[in-house]
């Protein structure tokens, strides 16, 4: 039997017999098992790698792989994608907003294992990225492609993105309650009933698969230590103005790193020497863009991560040393380790590395890494708490807790960065284990959240869409907009005329047509103009110019002309200038049909309760 057959012959079956609601359950716990199984992969392949490397570097003192190792990873991890993948799978979360934006929520298959892969090898050598974006990126292809092999509508297969993106980050960090937040806080799904039921069972169901198998193991995990002391609630406030110009900072870096990246190779100089001087050439070649970019930024990378070995990796193990009070630590096989016990010194080499990983980790993904934000925005925070915490410390008479700083500044700076404060605060409040730190993490998240939001009014996920008109997700018109094609909505019934005929040839079109307006086309079918009922209104009663008065004499330009490939949004745009309610639509000057204005909004009504009603 033809397997294109037998697909058909299941869906069919599973459709008839399982009501839908009862089938989306289904399918969310499903989604939670195999995400929360590639979460716990994912994790432990990076763990082993990350401490075999270290393991190795401090038993041979052999440093130097420091700066090896991340270039050997973004190496391998280039091969494979330019080989097997055949296309970029940075920017994960990003790559999700698109495709709910433009794609119908179409992830390809390919992205339930390749993000996987390619942040594996990144990771686990030492490229300073996270793994939460392209475990988010696996779990939302996971649930596209169950939503496609279902055949479900937009609505449905948008809920089922939403429903991996739960499960991987209940999935990585044991944190049900944060991933349901995440899907709804960064994805921006509607919380409805039917909505709010299959994203915690997928986060539910991926937790429990990653507790069975890690148990308290997971991404990141620490118990509150010291008390809350209602006195240093300001003290948190600080943080969050502090937070939120970090954010900042991070957010135009990243950029203007990927900037140059992107632009690394297209330009080099040579020697010429007829002339005997450099000369600026631009290379053409893909491939040498690409290792130019490779062996750049693996540098730079391996640099900075031989300075600053903090910065090797996600990031976590620093946090953890910082919480568990051996922060000193830290300085352990850089060149300020003669320094480690000096305070002021621990400071200012947290500082070069708060300043340094973000650079680390833009220049590790525009060299061909892959990996995303998430455990650099933690480190950062966590790095930044800790850093306000000593110096308030070093004035006479204050003091305030610097592990709950280290949490606090985690939470601040995500809300300031992915511009999320509500996953920021369920997220470090799930991962301590208690909720004695809500009240202070909610003062730096939302004053972080306000000051990040006012300068940068896009988070980090969505000023590349928003840059380039893409980001829909987060405006509910444009998102239908976007679902409404212009090809199905045009109108063919209008009759047509030709600038040759006479009035007497439009009457009997009009005798024959329900409509009022009458295209003009030559014999090339190239559209020309239209005859309106009304402006002809005053002589069509008249015999006498049926015979006389020719359609070139009685025609109007259109007020405007629609491509038949314009975007809806395009197409809005030209009815709210020409003030039209029908507007001719060609293709390469040829006269293809109309476009109502009234059928345009028929088919948004529609559209919007079939993708957006309960």
């Amino acid at each position: 039997m033809n397997t294109k057959i037998l697909h058909i012959k299941i869906i069919h079956w599973i459709t008839e017999n399982i009501p839908q609601q009862r089938l989306i359950i289904l399918l969310s716990a499903l989604i939670g098992v195999v995400t929360g199984l590639a979460a716990v992969l994912l994790k432990n392949t990076v763990h082993h790698l990350t401490n075999f490397f270290t393991g190795t570097i401090y038993q041979h003192s052999a440093f130097w792989l420091y700066f090896a190792l991340p270039f050997v990873g973004v190496l391998i991890t280039v091969l494979f994608v330019k080989i097997f993948v055949k296309e970029d799978i940075v920017h994960g979360i990003s790559r999700i907003l698109f495709a709910i934006s433009k794609k119908n929520s179409h992830l390809k298959s390919h992205n339930m294992y390749s993000s996987i892969v390619g942040s594996s090898l990144t990771v686990g050598f030492g490229g300073s990225v996270g793994l939460e974006s392209p475990i988010v990126l696996t779990g939302s292809a996971i649930g596209s492609n169950i939503g496609q092999w279902f055949r479900m509508n937009y609505k449905l297969t948008t809920l089922l993105i939403g429903c991996g993106a739960a499960a991987a980050i209940g999935g990585i960090f044991s944190a049900p309650v944060a991933a349901v937040v995440f899907a709804l806080e960064v994805l921006m799904l509607d919380l409805t009933t039917m909505s709010i039921i299959p994203l915690l069972i997928s986060a539910v169901t991926a937790t429990a698969v990653s507790y069975m198998l890690m148990g308290n193991g997971a991404v990141f995990s620490f118990t509150v230590m010291d008390p809350l002391v209602l006195k240093n609630m300001p003290y948190y406030i600080v943080l969050g103005f502090f937070t939120g110009f970090i954010s900042i900072y991070f957010t135009r870096i990243t950029k203007y790193i990927e900037h140059l990246m992107d632009r690394t190779g297209k330009i080099y100089f040579r020697w010429d020497k007829t002339r005997k001087c450099f000369v600026r050439e631009a290379i053409t070649g893909k491939k040498s863009l690409i290792f130019q970019r490779l062996v750049i930024g693996s540098l730079i990378v391996g640099l900075l991560v031989f300075i600053c070995p903090p910065l090797f990796g996600e990031g976590y193990v620093a946090l953890q040393m910082m919480l568990s009070g051996h922060s000193a630590d830290l300085l352990n096989g850089s060149i300020f380790s003669a320094v480690k016990d000096d305070e002021t010194w621990l400071l200012v080499f947290l500082s070069l590395v708060l300043l340094l990983k973000v650079i680390a980790m833009a220049v590790t993904t525009g060299s061909g890494g892959v990996g995303g934000i998430f455990a650099p925005t933690l480190f950062m925070g966590g790095v930044s708490g800790f850093i306000l915490a000593n110096v308030i410390n070093k004035i006479p008479l204050f003091w305030v807790s610097d592990k709950n700083f280290v949490l606090a500044g985690m939470a601040g700076l995500m809300a300031g960065v992915m511009h999320a404060p509500l996953t920021a605060i369920f997220l470090i409040t799930e991962i301590t284990g208690g909720h004695a730190l809500f009240l202070p993490l909610s003062l730096t998240a939302a004053f972080s959240f306000v000051v990040a939001q006012y300068i940068e009014p896009h988070s980090i996920y969505t000023s590349r869409l928003a840059k380039r008109g893409e980001l829909i997700t987060h405006d509910k018109d444009k998102a239908i907009l976007t679902l409404l094609k212009t090809n199905k909505l045009i109108e063919k019934d209008f009759l047509t005329v030709h600038p040759y005929d006479t009035l007497g040839d439009v009457v009997k079109c009009i005798s024959q047509s329900p409509r009022n307006i009458f295209p003009v086309v030559n014999d090339h079918s190239k559209f020309i103009g239209v005859v309106l009922l009304d402006n002809i209104r005053d002589i069509i009663f008249d015999p006498e110019q049926y015979e006389i008065t020719p359609v070139s004499e009685l025609l109007t330009p259109a007020p405007a002309l629609i491509e038949v490939n314009d975007t809806m949004e395009t197409v809005m745009g030209k009815f709210e200038k020409s003030g039209a309610w029908n507007l001719p639509v060609v293709e390469n000057g040829l006269y293809i049909g109309f476009l109502s204005k009234s059928k345009i909004f028929s088919s948004y009504r529609t559209m919007l309760q079939q993708n957006y009603g309960e």
